[in-house]
């Protein structure tokens, strides 16, 4: 079984036309979900890049792993999904992006080399890299924001785009008559077409590089390769001809309420204000920002179709298990909001398909699951479905394999849970919160969504069944402290979980009980009728008497 997990960056998980967006056209994502199963309440891990995609790799809830967000080092020794598959001989690699960064001191403590094997697998997440391009390739006026190799940005040069930084200059710019760049980091040019040939942009690249090492594969059908798109991130611009498929009248409605403005919680409301907050709170910059947003979508949707015609046209769809999703959504306006960095599910939710080819999952196709689903359960079902037991004392996740297979899991969970640090934000210097206290946790249930916030500030919670759409925050209204009381019940245990201990198994305990006694610990025994008789001839026999002299 070969393994292929295709992972967008930003990609909202109500943007598909199967998902019933009214307007955008997802004819391959839709084909996809036809031939599998689509999770319809599939959660983040967490909602920022890093330390969402650090859940996935390992398969860990974010305060497990300890890369709370972008530019904290997933520590040195954390297993990965490219551990556990090569200890069941399947080979695991890269192309795109992880948004990693090594745990430089971690290995220098080690003594791993960066440029061996293990030193090279662990600075990159556990995968071998086929190509890795991370995607964001600034420079502001204080320097570069990202300092390592941009194999993109090579290959835009080899093509003739003649700059410094073809990524910006070239992938994500506009350009007027006269020459002049017209960044995409202004949103004001949304609208314009990237002055870029659109198989020369990030995502047809990207496909590009997978459907090349995918042909030098032939023979090997133990692998599973991490397709992961850069793209819809902002900067929000695209290449023609997408770059005016989608017009203003094309956009929904924000999801936002004036009340929501008023008394708002008090990091809701920080992150309202911020300018992230306020320039999407303007409906000129959605009407700009979200047709080039939708643009990028319909970009990935077209490439993920060259991807199924080709495993199609080599019959490698037979034997490929595809999963598919984001790392997180996009607020693009709602709830008075950009970016990512709250819990409302334009944020948190996120698109998952899975297709399994065997027969198990026919019976399934096409169908949609509610199921509360994790990202870290892909983690589980990747190895389950290898046929290989799950370390499930170092993967918290579980496996989804049940679900597409007709079969609904034992205790299933009765809540998800994400987790958000905002230590180095404006908000918590605004709020006076040390670091410690400036992270944020939900817990969501069928009918609830709860957000914990440390530093002795309130929660917030919603009624999912009468406000669907999350614009009443019930976190401080007396009436519900019967709910709240619940949810922090839950928290409670997810707080209680076996978490750390990594090293040994269930089954390795269970091997240990009894084995002392065998080994010559004997302990409680008066005169050894207590125990085998086998136990005690160790300890007995001759021997000289010693006499003090």
């Amino acid at each position: 079984m070969k393994l292929l997990f295709i992972m967008y960056d930003q990609l909202r998980f109500d943007y598909l036309s199967c998902a019933g967006h009214p307007t955008i056209e997802t004819p391959n994502m839709d084909r996809l979900a036809a031939m599998g199963v689509r999770f319809t309440r599939a959660y983040a891990p967490s909602t920022i890049c890093g330390s969402s995609r650090m859940s996935f790799y390992t398969g860990r809830y974010t305060s497990s792993h300890g890369a709370h967000r972008n530019n904290y080092p997933l520590r040195a020794g954390e297993q990965t999904l490219g551990d556990h598959l090569r200890s069941i001989n399947y080979d695991c690699y890269l192309v795109g992006k992880t948004h990693m960064i090594m745990d430089q001191a971690g290995m220098a403590r080690m003594g791993i080399e960066r440029d061996s094997v293990i030193g090279a697998r662990m600075a990159q997440t556990g995968f071998d890299v086929v190509i890795r391009d991370d995607g964001l390739w600034p420079q502001g006026v204080d320097g570069v924001y990202n300092q390592t190799y941009s194999p993109y940005n090579h290959y835009l040069q080899s093509k003739g785009y003649d700059s410094p930084n073809p990524w910006h200059d070239y992938a994500n710019s506009a350009v007027d008559r006269d020459g002049n760049i017209l960044s995409g980091w202004l949103m004001t040019y949304a609208d314009r077409p990237a002055n870029i040939a659109n198989e020369d942009s990030e995502t047809p690249w990207l496909t590009t590089q997978f459907l090349d090492w995918l042909d030098e594969q032939k023979g090997n059908n133990h692998w599973l390769c991490h397709l992961s798109y850069i793209k819809p991130h902002w900067p929000y611009i695209v290449p023609a001809p997408y770059h005016d498929m989608y017009k203003a009248n094309d956009i929904l409605p924000a999801n936002r309420d004036v009340t929501e403005q008023i008394d708002p919680h008090p990091v809701y409301g920080g992150f309202q204000q911020d300018l992230i907050g306020r320039t999407f709170s303007d409906q000129a910059t959605r009407e700009k920002a979200i047709p080039a947003y939708m643009g990028l979508i319909k970009q990935c949707d077209d490439e993920l179709g060259r991807i199924l015609d080709h495993l199609e046209a080599t019959g490698q769809i037979q034997d490929t298990l595809i999963a598919l999703t984001s790392d997180h959504g996009d607020y693009l306006g709602d709830h008075w909001m950009g970016e990512k960095d709250l819990f409302h599910d334009c944020s948190v939710k996120i698109p998952l398909i899975l297709f399994d080819p065997r027969p198990e999952a026919d019976h399934t196709r096409g169908t949609t699951c509610d199921a509360l689903v994790e990202g870290i359960d892909l983690a589980a079902t990747f190895i389950d479905a290898t046929g290989n037991p799950i370390p499930d004392h170092v993967i918290e996740g579980r496996s989804l394999l049940p679900w597409i297979h007709g079969q609904a899991p034992d205790q299933w969970r009765d809540y998800a849970i994400s987790e958000y640090d905002f230590a180095p934000t404006e908000i918590a210097r605004n709020l006076d919160l040390a670091p410690r206290d400036a992270r944020c946790v939900m817990v969501v249930t069928k009918d609830w969504k709860m957000v914990h916030f440390h530093g002795n500030l309130p929660p917030m919670l919603f009624d999912l069944n009468s406000d669907p759409n999350e614009l009443n925050d019930l976190g401080q209204n007396p009436s519900h402290q019967n709910i709240r009381q619940q949810m922090y019940t839950h928290l409670q245990d997810w707080g209680l979980r076996m978490a750390q201990r990594t090293a040994l198994s269930e089954q390795d305990i269970n091997r240990m009980s009894g084995q002392p006694g065998r080994k010559g610990v004997l302990r409680g025994l008066y005169d050894g009728s207590e125990v085998d008789p086998e136990w005690i001839k160790p300890i007995q026999g001759k021997a000289k008497i010693f006499r003090p002299s």
